[in-house]
C-alpha cells in the first residue's frame, strides 16, 4: 500500500470526468454513492438536485484523472491504460474508491481526482505483482460500532480487504489479508475471474464468478467445465459463511431438470458447469434477502450434453443472505440456448400498483430478450401474469428443446423480438431490397427461434438470425430506477446475431457441435437491415406496466452518404451505456466505439461522446455536452463539500481511458 500526502498536485490526465456544480457555503454537506448501483437496491438513483434545469448549462469538467494515475506507473512506465474502462468508483467519506488499470485498488479525493493511496498486491511465487483483470467495481462497508470501514475488492483471483482510510491490508482476513477464490467450491478450480463488483448485505459479501463460456470450431469445446457458484463471505474474517449451487447437486431442488443424455452415462448436472453470475447482485438490506441474475448453462448455443428445463440457468434467485439457502426463484429461459442470461442486478423498488391497495415490496429485471419481469420480492409472484406459451423446436442433432418459454404479459417488450419481412430498413427501395437480400440468407422468426446449422451448400442459409442478439436487448448497462415515481429508465441496443451451430474441430472437443462465431452481422453499406433505433432510452411506468416513453440515443448513422439527405429524426447510437437518474434528471452517454466484445458494426461506429440529460417524464434532451471520449462504464453521482459532482469514466480507440468529474463552477 502507497499513501500519499494530501497536497499532492492533482493529475489532469487520460481518465474519468467529474462534473461539479457550485453552491453556496452555507449548504455544504456530503452525500455518498456507497455502492456499485448507488445502494445494494441498485436502483442508480441519488436525490441530489444540485445541477438541474436552472444550473445544467453551467456544468463543466472539474478534474480528469486517468484509470491508471501516474503515481501508480512506477516501473510501468510503458504499460497503455485500456480505452474502454468499465469500472465506476464508489464514493464514502469523501473518497472515491476504484479498481484501477492494473486490477488494483485506490482511493481519490473525491473533490479532486488526487490520489490518497493505492493498495501493491504482495509477490507470488518469487514474481511481483504485474496486474490483473480490472474490475467494474468495488464494495464497501462500515461498522459504526467500531469506527472500521472497509473496501472489499476482487483482485485478480483473490478477495481482499482494505481499511478504507489509509489502505492497509487486514492480516486477520483470510490468509495474510486475502482469500483465494478457486477454493471453496465443491468441484476442482483451477482459476478464478470475475469482472462485476461484490455486494455487502450485512456483514456478507456476496461474490459472483464468470467461469469461461465462449466457444467457437476452433478451441476446445468441453461438456466438463467449473460451475459458476454464488458464495458468501465474513466481511470481518473472510471465511466462507455458504455456497449456492448454480447447478443444483443430487437432492437439491432442480436437480431433477438435469436430464441424462442419451450419449451419456451420468445425468449432465455432474459436470455441466458456467451458470455464472457474471453480473453483480442486489438487495433489501432490511429483509436480509440478496437477488442474484443468473447466466447459461455450457455451451451457450448447444444444449445437446444436458437436456432438461437446466435450473437455475437464465434465472432469478433470491437468497436468504445470512445463509444462502434459495427462498424463491424465477427462470426466464427454459434450457437456455440463445446467450440470454440475466446482464445486470435486478432493480429492488416500493410501488404502489395499479389496480392494488397494498403497495408492492417489488424487484424488477430487465434482460437481453428486452422483457422486464416484475416480481414481489418477498413471495417472487409476479406482479403482472407471466404465461408459459409454446415456442417451435429447431432441428440441430442432438438437441432437447423446451416446449414452452415464459413470456411477461406487463410491461410490453421495450426493443424488436423476433424477425419479420416487416422489420427490415425502408429507407430507400435500393436498401430496402439489399436488406431483404442479406434478410433471406438466415433462418429468421419470432422470439425464441431456435440456433440452426450452417449449411453451405447452394441455396442454404448461414445460421438463425436473432433478435435481439446477445448483447439484448438490455445489457451489463441495466437500468435505473426513480423510487419516487416507480419509472424505470432502460438503455436497449437493436442488434441482431447470427447463431449458426457448426462441428467442433478441435481435436480436444468432447461436444461436436458449436457456434460458429459470435460476430454480429454485417448489412449492407455499413448499415443495419433492420429499422431504427440502433440504441435507445426507454421509460416504464413500473405502477401501471406500461411504456411511458421511448427514445433515440443520439444520431446513429444519419450522417451516411445514402440517408444525409433524407432529413430523418435521430437513428441511436447502439453504443454499450448505463444510466444515472437524479432528482432533477436521467442522464445518460453514447459509450465507446472500441474494447467491448460485440459492438454493432455499423456506419460512424457504434459508440459516441455525447452525454446528454433527459427529461423524466417526457424524454426531451434538455442538455447535452461532448465528452473527451465515449462513456464506457456507469456513471454516478455524488456531493462533497456541499458541491455535486456527476463523474463518468469515458475512453476512445485513441483515448485511455479516464475518470472525469463533472461539476457547476466553484463560487467565490
Amino acid at each position: 500500500m502507497r499513501s500519499l500526502l494530501a497536497g499532492t498536485p492533482a493529475l489532469f490526465v487520460s481518465g474519468a470526468i467529474l462534473v461539479a456544480l457550485a453552491v453556496p457555503p452555507a449548504q455544504a454537506q456530503d452525500v455518498e454513492w456507497r455502492s456499485y448501483g448507488s445502494d445494494a437496491a441498485g436502483t442508480k438513483y441519488s436525490p441530489l438536485d444540485q445541477i438541474n434545469r436552472e444550473t445544467i448549462d453551467d456544468l463543466q469538467i472539474a478534474w480528469r484523472q486517468s484509470v491508471l494515475p501516474e503515481v501508480m506507473r512506477e516501473g510501468r512506465e510503458d504499460f497503455t491504460p485500456p480505452v474502454a474502462s468499465q469500472n465506476t468508483p464508489l464514493m464514502a467519506d469523501g473518497r472515491l474508491y476504484i479498481s484501477s488499470a492494473l486490477g488494483t485498488v485506490a482511493a481519490l479525493d473525491a473533490a479532486t481526482g488526487e490520489v490518497l493511496w493505492f493498495d501493491t498486491p504482495p509477490d507470488r511465487d518469487g514474481e511481483p505483482f504485474t496486474r490483473v483483470r480490472q474490475t467494474r467495481g468495488v464494495a464497501y462497508w462500515d461498522d459504526p460500532q467500531s469506527d472500521d470501514a472497509r473496501v472489499l475488492a476482487v483482485v485478480g483471483s483473490y478477495l481482499v480487504a482494505l481499511n478504507a482510510r489509509t489502505g492497509e491490508r487486514y492480516p486477520d482476513f483470510g490468509d495474510g489479508g486475502e482469500v483465494d477464490l478457486t477454493q471453496g467450491f465443491d468441484r476442482p478450480v483451477e482459476t478464478f475471474s470475475w469482472g462485476s463488483p461484490p455486494l455487502v448485505v450485512g456483514d456478507i459479501v456476496v461474490i459472483g464468478s464468470a467461469m469461461s463460456d465462449v466457444t467457437n470450431p476452433n478451441m476446445p469445446a468441453m461438456k466438463e467445465m467449473p460451475p459458476g457458484d454464488v458464495r458468501g463471505f465474513d466481511v470481518r474474517t473472510g471465511r466462507q459463511v455458504w455456497i449456492f449451487h448454480t447447478i443444483p447437486r443430487e437432492g437439491e431442488p432442480g436437480n431433477e431438470t438435469w436430464l441424462t443424455a442419451l450419449t451419456e452415462d451420468r445425468a449432465s448436472w455432474e459436470y455441466s458447469g458456467n451458470t455464472n453470475m457474471w453480473a453483480w447482485p442486489s438487495a433489501d438490506e432490511e429483509l436480509g434477502l440478496v437477488y442474484v441474475p443468473l447466466s447459461t448453462p455450457t455451451n451457450d448455443y448447444y444444449g445437446g450434453y444436458r437436456p432438461g428445463d437446466n435450473l437455475f440457468a437464465e434465472s432469478i434467485v433470491c437468497l436468504d443472505a445470512r445463509t444462502g439457502e434459495r427462498v424463491w426463484h424465477f427462470q426466464a429461459v427454459h434450457h437456455g440456448i440463445w446467450d440470454y442470461d440475466f446482464a445486470a442486478a435486478p432493480n429492488v423498488i416500493d410501488l404502489q400498483v395499479e389496480g392494488r391497495s397494498e403497495p408492492v415490496k417489488a424487484v424488477a429485471a430487465v434482460s437481453k430478450q428486452a422483457f422486464t419481469y416484475v416480481f414481489d420480492r418477498v413471495t417472487g409472484e409476479p406482479v403482472w401474469p407471466i404465461e408459459e406459451r409454446p415456442v417451435p423446436p429447431g432441428d440441430v442433432p442432438g438437441e432437447w428443446y423446451a416446449p414452452t418459454q415464459p413470456f411477461p404479459t406487463r410491461p410490453p417488450a421495450f426493443d424488436q423480438q423476433g424477425t419479420t419481412v416487416e422489420d427490415l430498413i425502408d429507407f430507400t427501395p435500393e436498401l430496402r431490397r439489399d436488406a431483404l437480400e442479406v434478410f433471406e440468407q438466415y433462418v429468421t422468426g419470432p422470439l425464441f427461434t431456435a440456433p440452426s446449422m450452417v449449411d453451405d451448400s447452394p441455396g442454404g442459409t448461414g445460421g438463425t438470425l436473432q433478435m435481439p442478439g446477445v448483447v439484448g436487448g438490455a445489457d451489463w448497462g441495466g437500468s435505473a430506477v426513480d423510487p419516487e415515481t416507480g419509472i424505470l429508465y432502460v438503455p436497449s441496443v437493436h442488434s441482431e446475431s447470427v447463431i449458426g451451430i457448426v462441428p467442433s474441430e478441435h481435436p480436444r472437443s468432447d461436444m461436436r457441435l458449436v457456434v460458429q462465431t459470435l460476430a454480429l452481422l454485417e448489412g449492407p453499406n455499413e448499415l443495419p437491415i433492420f429499422k431504427p433505433p440502433y440504441g435507445r432510452l426507454v421509460a416504464i411506468d413500473l405502477k401501471k406496466g406500461e411504456i411511458l416513453w421511448s427514445k433515440a440515443n443520439g444520431d446513429g448513422p444519419r450522417d451516411h452518404p445514402l440517408l444525409k439527405d433524407l432529413d430523418l429524426p435521430p437513428l441511436g447510437q447502439p453504443g454499450r451505456v448505463s444510466p444515472l437518474v437524479t432528482k432533477s434528471f436521467v442522464f445518460l452517454g453514447e459509450g465507446g466505439n472500441t474494447g467491448v466484445v460485440v459492438l454493432q458494426p455499423i456506419w460512424g461506429g457504434a459508440g459516441g461522446k455525447m452525454f446528454r440529460a433527459y427529461d423524466k417524464l417526457t424524454g426531451d434532451v434538455v442538455w447535452e455536452m461532448e465528452l473527451p471520449g465515449g462513456t464506457t462504464a456507469a456513471p454516478m453521482t455524488y456531493m462533497v463539500d456541499g458541491r455535486q459532482y456527476i463523474l463518468v469514466t469515458v475512453g476512445w480507440e485513441d483515448m485511455p481511458s479516464e475518470y472525469v468529474a463533472l461539476a457547476l463552477p466553484e463560487r467565490d
